[in-house]
């Protein structure tokens, strides 16, 4: 008995929908495969499944791109709307403009320069300078920046110094005052020394002189 002849219509069963549209893309592709093979053919080919998921193959002797532009040659149809167009337009834009920028970058670096004239060397010319000049400019902003942070850090190293220095000095007396009266007080001499003649000069006690401007 032959096989019988399956009739081509939606397959209402989801689970056996998806096993067969499995096993039938698994077998397009194989076969796209092999023509590519045996006949030299250039092949490309997509599917999407029902869930969007897409499924593509294409000879490795060609692209996408290679395939769609023959086929633009051969049915003379076009695949690109305005939009596409415009687009496609704006990218080859951008790279001319890519290009030119690159060449200008070579030419500040002083390569290829032996076809320029006499007039864009000039320009070339100004243009380095002008960069020059605001090169020079930033780095003596730096520098007077640098130099002005350096110039607080000595300010605020030195005003630490003196507290530290005045701090040791206190102290150090305080405990020099405090060694002589312990011992003038064992010797028995505490009653007749006179301490504030050994006081230094800086931590005595200055009497309030009158404001002689008040009286005049």
């Amino acid at each position: 008995m032959g096989r019988g002849k399956i009739e081509i219509k939606r397959i209402e069963n989801s689970s056996n929908r998806q096993v067969t549209y499995s096993k039938r893309r698994n077998g397009i592709l194989k076969k796209a495969k092999e023509i590519t093979v045996l006949c030299d053919a250039k092949v490309s080919l997509v599917i999407f499944a029902s869930s969007g998921k897409m499924h593509e193959y294409c000879s490795p002797s060609t692209t996408v791109v290679d395939i769609l532009d023959k086929y633009h040659k051969s049915s003379g149809k076009r695949l690109w709307d305005a939009k596409h167009e415009n687009l496609s337009n704006e990218i080859d834009r951008i790279k001319k403009e890519n290009d030119s920028m690159h060449v200008k970058l070579r030419h500040l670096k002083g390569e290829d320069i032996t076809s320029l004239n006499h007039k864009e060397l000039m320009a070339l010319e100004e243009a380095l300078e002008n960069g020059l000049s605001g090169i020079r400019e930033k780095q003596t902003e730096v520098h007077r920046m640098a130099k002005k942070s350096l110039k607080m850090l000595e300010e605020a190293n030195n005003e630490l110094s003196y507290k530290l220095s005045s701090s040791g000095l206190a102290e150090q007396y305080q405990q020099q005052m405090t060694m002589e009266c312990a011992r003038d007080m064992g010797n028995g001499y505490h009653h007749g020394r006179d301490y504030n003649s050994q006081i230094p000069f800086a931590f005595r006690v200055q009497p309030i002189q009158p404001n002689l401007q008040e009286r005049m």
